[in-house]
């Protein structure tokens, strides 16, 4: 069953339970969430990192110093701040390689057309421009974008050609600054699990009988003491987690020169139901033309192509 399969069908489940004007106001603010450009979660981004960084400075800082932790140490998550907070900015000012029809010439010419995703002579009826291959039109931004790969909210502009190496040194740096934090709280609280003993101790439970500290009680025990320390690691540990897995995925689509909506347009050849839907004398198998080697895939990330002579069909 397709994606568009099971939306539909849940449309169809959600029509029956959840009142139509409650359906009506929840699609009014989801279009203004995702389908309009809004600086709503670039303040959320920027405020999580205040309120992470706040308690961070606040409290973790200033114990692990009790604890005589190395300076560097504690200095390491500011770095990867400054670092990451300049290629945040980046990101965003950035042009991704907005299509208009004094530019589209020379962007017809950097990528061959694959006959399968990409078809050539084909129009953007919003723009009224004739869109390269590997273009999208964003209905966020409401621009064409060359080599697009996906709009990003947490920074409130599209990802193309012309800013993704921008976007790819944000995304690791905000995901070491995630594991840095990460590390350095637990091994605050090991350290003062350790210096206090506590594994060695015992408890008295609500009948009166003795128990071997547990490590859920001694979770609960954390969580009393410090709970905005505790509550901040399970945040940092969790949000390390989501980032790092996608940033395995952003590396294995650098990898292979592939964007995000390439990716997800070519899971449409594999699902069956839409094989179904091909007539049976033309039977479509897509393949990525645009992969030219790890080196040279890498290379484009960073020298993105406007010319035709700089790119060789395979």
């Amino acid at each position: 069953m397709c994606n568009s399969d099971w939306y539909l069908h849940l449309l169809q489940v959600s029509s029956f339970v959840i009142p139509t004007w409650l359906q009506r106001a929840a699609q009014r603010v989801l279009h203004r969430l995702f389908h309009t450009r809004s600086c709503l979660f670039v303040v959320l981004h920027l405020a999580l990192q205040v309120a992470v960084y706040g308690e961070y400075t606040w409290e973790v800082f200033g114990y692990c110093q009790q604890l005589e932790f190395s300076i560097h140490y504690l200095l390491l998550p500011y770095l990867l701040l400054a670092v990451n907070m300049g290629f945040f900015i980046l990101c965003s000012v950035t042009n991704p390689g907005t299509i208009t029809q004094s530019n589209q010439e020379s962007f017809l010419k950097a990528y061959v057309y694959d006959g399968v995703m990409f078809q050539k002579s084909t129009r953007c009826p919003t723009c009224n421009v004739e869109k390269p291959a590997r273009s999208k039109h964003c209905s966020v931004c409401n621009n064409c974008v060359h080599r697009f790969d996906h709009h990003c909210v947490w920074v409130n502009n599209c990802i193309g050609a012309f800013n993704i190496r921008y976007f790819l040194v944000y995304l690791f740096t905000l995901t070491a600054m995630a594991a840095n934090l990460a590390i350095i709280t637990a091994a605050f609280l090991t350290k003062v699990v350790l210096l206090s003993n506590m594994m060695l101790g015992s408890y008295i439970d609500d009948q009166g009988q003795e128990h071997a500290v547990e490590i859920l009680f001694l979770i609960q025990h954390l969580f009393l003491t410090f709970p905005r320390i505790v509550f901040m690691l399970g945040f940092v540990i969790v949000l390390s987690l989501v980032l790092g897995a996608y940033c395995c995925f952003t590396l294995y689509l650098v990898l292979t020169n592939q964007t995000s909506n390439e990716w997800y347009k070519s899971r449409r050849y594999e699902c069956s139901c839409c094989k179904a839907l091909q007539p049976h004398d033309r039977h479509i198998v897509y393949r990525n033309v645009y992969s030219q080697g790890v080196w040279v895939n890498l290379k484009e990330i960073f020298k993105p192509p406007t010319s035709s002579e700089k790119k060789k069909k395979t």
